[in-house]
C-alpha cells in the first residue's frame, strides 16, 4: 500500500549503486556462435525492502505526484479478490509500483521533455488476464512536478489482494548483458537444446542460468514465466519495445546474486558464482513480495516510432 510517509517538495533522493555481479563464466557467442547478434543489455533493479521517498527510484514506494492531479481510481466493474465477496461499487485507489528517475537508470530512454516514468495499478485481479491489474503508466518531467507536488497522502485502497500490493523497495539498477531465454530464435532452442546440455555436464552451470535473467528489470528481454506473447503497436503495427519486467521472483542463488548478498560462510574462491547462496540474514528483503499469480510477471512495452510513445502490457503466471 501507499506509504504512510507525507510526501514533501523535494526529489533529492538518496544516490543509487549498482551491485557488483560474477562475470559470465564462458563467451557465449563463441560456445554458440548462432546467437551472436542477440545480446541486449539490461538494467537489473534488484528491489530490496526498505523506506524509500518520493524523491527515489523505488519499486512500490512513494511517488512524486502533483497536487492538482486526482490519485488515479480503479471503477472497473470486474475486479475481485479470489474466494472473497464481490469487490463492490466503490472504486478502488490505485497503488504505486514502480517510480524511476533517469539519473538512475541511464540506460532508459524517456521521451523528450520527460525524466520520471511512473506505474500504478488496481491492486485487484481483473477478469481479462492481459489486463491482469489494469496498470497505468505515465511519463513525467521531474522539475514540473515538483513545482507543484502534494504534500498530502494519497488515498489507500479499502480492499487489495496481496498478489498485486508491492511493499516498499529500494532499487539498486545494475547494468549487464543478457541472451534469449523464452525468446530464442525460432527453431534454435531445439537445434542447441542437446549442445545446451553438454555445457551443463561438462562445466557444471546451464546456458539458461548464467546468460538469461528472469527477474525485474528495464530493457533487455522480458522475463516471461511462459511463451513469448509480444505486441504490435495498435497504431504503427510495429512489434513493441520491451519497457520493462515486474516479476515474482528475484535470484537468492547463482550468477546473478550479487556478490556483496552472498552467504560469507561459503569460500569465495571455492565456490563458483553459479553455485553462490545468499546470506540468510539479508534474503528476507529480497522482492517486492508479490506473488503476481503463480510466481509470474508483468511486463511493459512502448513504441518509440510513433509520436506519443503509446505503451501496453502484457500479464503471465
Amino acid at each position: 500500500m501507499p506509504s504512510r510517509h507525507p510526501q514533501h517538495r523535494t526529489v533529492q533522493g538518496r544516490p543509487t549503486r549498482p551491485r557488483p555481479l560474477a562475470p559470465i563464466p564462458f563467451e557465449v557467442e563463441a560456445v554458440f556462435p548462432e546467437l551472436t547478434g542477440t545480446a541486449r543489455e539490461v538494467t537489473l533493479l534488484y528491489p530490496r525492502a526498505g523506506q524509500p521517498g518520493p524523491g527515489d527510484s523505488s519499486l512500490g514506494g512513494p511517488l512524486l505526484w502533483p497536487a492538482d492531479e486526482p490519485w488515479p481510481m480503479c471503477a472497473a466493474p470486474d475486479h475481485y479478490k479470489p474466494l472473497s465477496a464481490p469487490v463492490g461499487p466503490e472504486p478502488v485507489a490505485m497503488v504505486p509500483v514502480v517510480q524511476l528517475y533517469a539519473r538512475d537508470v541511464p540506460g532508459l530512454v524517456f521521451p523528450a521533455g520527460t525524466d520520471l516514468l511512473q506505474i500504478l495499478w488496481c491492486p485487484l485481479i481483473h477478469e481479462d488476464d492481459a489486463s491482469a491489474a489494469n496498470p497505468r503508466l505515465t511519463w513525467r518531467s521531474t522539475a514540473l512536478t515538483a513545482a507543484r507536488a502534494a504534500v498530502r497522502e494519497p488515498p489507500r485502497p479499502h480492499t487489495a489482494d496481496e498478489e498485486f500490493l508491492p511493499r516498499p523497495c529500494t532499487l539498486s539498477p545494475t547494468p549487464a548483458v543478457e541472451y534469449p531465454n523464452w525468446d530464442l530464435p525460432e527453431g534454435l532452442g531445439e537445434l542447441l537444446g542437446q549442445r545446451f546440455e553438454d555445457l551443463k555436464e561438462e562445466r557444471g552451470y546451464d546456458y539458461f542460468e548464467v546468460a538469461t535473467t528472469q527477474q525485474s528489470k528495464v530493457g533487455g528481454y522480458p522475463g516471461w514465466t511462459q511463451p513469448p506473447n509480444w505486441p504490435d503497436c495498435t497504431d504503427c503495427g510495429t512489434r513493441m519495445e520491451h519497457l520493462l519486467s515486474i516479476t515474482a521472483t528475484e535470484p537468492g542463488t547463482g550468477r546473478w546474486l550479487p556478490l556483496d548478498d552472498r552467504d560469507p560462510r561459503q569460500d569465495e574462491a571455492a565456490v563458483p558464482s553459479w553455485q553462490a547462496e545468499a546470506d540468510p540474514a539479508v534474503l528476507d528483503t529480497f522482492g517486492h513480495g508479490m506473488d503476481l499469480g503463480d510466481l509470474g510477471g508483468m511486463y511493459f512495452f512502448v513504441c518509440r516510432i510513433c509520436p506519443h510513445t503509446p505503451h501496453t502490457h502484457r500479464f503471465d503466471c
